[in-house]
């Protein structure tokens, strides 16, 4: 028996072969054969019997020599009917809509473009392939004037980009000319009456605008001075007593040995140093191992421990000594190395003078209250002292903290004006991101100065570096310090015991 809702009778209906209301609800499967043969004007070979007896068999033909179609994840059963040609479609659609359109030939279509991306933003312009339906006119000009806007924007940004380059030229141009000149004047007039000159007005403003980088390092010899009255010949032997500790620590100690060493051994070790020397400047691959600066860094660190067993070696020493590397010879560097580690300032932090260091701080907030008093507040409310920023900049003159470039000019005009300028190039980094420091919490403020911003520029920083003050009450750097020393010394004589009798 077969009835309306038998999935035959169901499939002659939905492919019109039968009436929607059919009067046969019940019959056999002959009838509906003869019903079908009969719709058909008795041809009983038709398309559909073979679709539902002899499927099977069509599943096993080849299939049409039509391209398969294809979705996101695999491949639809192929079309059974043949793709239409692009032109074909053009034309109905012409005749459909009355609207002809002609095409600008290939060769004349990006005829008048001076400017051609070099991405796949020119493609918009290309006809649809064969198996799609062609554009139509209005399709056509909207691609076109989508492809001119995008063009157009483009050779904006080129254009731009290549007015920055031609202004970074020109002040690269500039800044080598002006190098040139203040280098003939460094060699010719200033040096050779170095000490008739360096505190004239004229030098001072040379020396502020940055030293030439092939006088850089005698200026900075002369400035830091030889107070300790070091020689190459005693450098040679505080190498040679390095380099046999190193020898006798590698073949006979071992770590038990180190721990129960004295504090100036241990930091002398061999280790130790070399563990700090691989951390600095790792991006100029000059100071790692296999390096051309690295024995000779090594060679200064390890004869300065040698020289000071009291101070030893300390971590961000390494720095000092590699920027003096870059522009001094191997033993003008340990010269220079060791009196400026000789400084009252880079002493009292090297050998962890907590007192001494807590005064500096003491200073710098006064001159931090006096110069930035909105930034000043906001790191007051959130007890964000000065040591959390300024031990990192101070130990290491800030070449680790800044480019290069700008750290060595830094160095310049601290050799000029010593320790207070230090203190003075802190408070010109916060003047330069007081913005974005008064935005940031306690967390984010520390993270942030420190590693700061590798963009700086050295014209930013010293003009506001310019822009601070060093004067509190009419007070210079000097003498609000040794108010501090002095109020230390006198808190000491008030909290001292009373004498016996």
């Amino acid at each position: 028996q077969c009835t309306k809702s038998t999935p035959l009778f169901c499939s002659l209906r939905s492919a019109g072969k039968l009436p929607e209301k059919s009067p046969y609800r019940n019959v056999s499967r002959h009838n509906i054969l003869c019903l079908y043969a009969y719709n058909k004007q008795k041809k009983p070979s038709s398309s559909l019997f073979r679709n539902f007896f002899t499927k099977r068999t069509k599943e096993l033909k080849p299939a049409v020599q039509s391209a398969p179609g294809w979705k996101l994840f695999g491949k639809v059963p192929p079309r059974e009917n043949l793709p239409k040609d692009s032109k074909i479609i053009q034309q109905e659609y012409e005749a459909r809509t009355g609207r002809m359109y002609k095409p600008p030939p290939p060769s004349a279509r990006r005829k008048n473009i001076e400017f051609e991306p070099l991405s796949t933003t020119a493609l918009i312009l290309e006809d649809r392939p064969a198996n799609l339906p062609a554009k139509s006119v209005e399709e056509a000009l909207r691609h076109r004037q989508e492809y001119d806007e995008m063009v157009a924007e483009a050779k904006k940004r080129e254009i731009k980009e290549a007015h920055k380059r031609k202004k970074i030229m020109r002040e690269r141009f500039k800044q080598e000319e002006n190098i040139a000149s203040a280098m003939v004047i460094w060699v010719n007039e200033i040096l050779p009456n170095w000490e008739g000159m360096r505190a004239t007005r004229r030098v001072r403003e040379l020396w502020w605008q940055g030293l030439p980088p092939s006088v850089r390092g005698k200026v900075w010899s002369l400035a830091v001075g030889n107070e300790l009255n070091i020689t190459p010949e005693l450098y040679e032997i505080f190498l040679s007593r390095a380099k046999e500790r190193w020898k006798s620590f590698s073949e006979t100690s071992s770590e038990n040995d180190i721990e129960g060493a004295s504090v100036a051994d241990r930091e002398a070790s061999l280790e130790l140093i070399k563990l700090d020397i691989s951390r600095t400047f790792p991006s100029l691959y000059i100071f790692q191992k296999g390096g051309p600066y690295h024995d000779l860094l090594h060679s200064v660190l390890g004869a300065y421990t040698c020289y000071r067993p009291d101070v030893g070696y300390v971590q961000g020493m390494s720095f000092i000594a590699a920027v003096l590397i870059l522009n001094l010879e191997e033993a003008d560097a340990f010269i220079a190395f060791a009196n400026l580690l000789n400084k009252p300032c880079q002493l009292a932090f090297f050998r962890v003078d907590h007192s001494m260091m807590l005064k500096y701080f003491a200073a710098f907030e006064v001159f931090f209250e006096e110069n930035l008093p909105k930034l000043f507040l906001h790191f007051k409310s959130y007890s964000l002292t000065p040591d959390i920023y300024l031990i990192d900049w101070i130990f290491t003159l800030y070449s680790k903290s800044l480019p290069l470039d700008l750290a060595c000019r830094v160095w310049d005009v601290f050799c000029r004006d010593g320790e207070e300028f230090l203190f003075r190039t802190g408070l010109g980094i916060l003047r330069l991101y007081e913005d974005i420091l008064l935005q940031m919490d306690f967390i984010h403020i520390a993270q942030f100065l420190t590693k700061l911003p590798e963009d700086i520029t050295s014209e930013k920083l010293f003009s506001c570096i310019a822009a601070i003050q060093m004067q509190n009450s009419n007070k210079k750097w000097a003498q609000v310090f040794a108010s501090l020393m002095k109020d230390n010394k006198e808190g000491d004589k008030n909290h001292s015991p009373a004498p016996k009798s």
